[in-house]
């Protein structure tokens, strides 16, 4: 459904190393810059045609996170989703929510990680056990 995600940050070079270290657990390359137009530093992260993507903002304000989202990526087993979270604590991410493991609801189990990212931006690690 969604072709990219950009998320804004105060400090494009922590987000980057932050961002490499993430992805890398998940199998990606490290963010490609492409600077905007009008010079802004933006890092491409390229996943099975669709992208996310980490700028600095275009109106030179500072970043804000939204309250209530969360940016959620998939996984292929539990051990790629620890792995996910050990790379995002371990380059300036803070573990948030529960611990990550597998919450059971009604119907289905799932195994979930969360981090905030260095500008406070809320993630998930996210894989349907059953």
């Amino acid at each position: 459904m969604f072709s990219h995600v950009m998320i804004g940050t105060n400090d494009i070079e922590e987000s980057r190393i932050f961002y490499d270290k993430l992805f890398e657990a998940l199998g990606s390359d490290s963010g490609k810059m492409y600077p905007n137009l009008t010079g802004q530093k933006r890092y491409f992260y390229n996943f099975n045609g669709t992208s996310f993507v980490i700028t600095q903002p275009i109106d030179g304000n500072a970043a804000t996170v939204a309250n209530g989202s969360t940016i959620g990526f998939n996984i292929e087993s539990i051990e790629q989703g620890d792995a996910w979270h050990k790379a995002g604590i371990d380059n300036g991410g803070t573990s948030i929510e529960e611990p990550p493991g597998i919450r059971n609801y009604e119907k289905f189990s799932m195994y979930l990680a969360y981090l905030k990212d260095p500008t406070g931006h809320k993630l998930c690690a996210a894989m349907v056990i059953d």
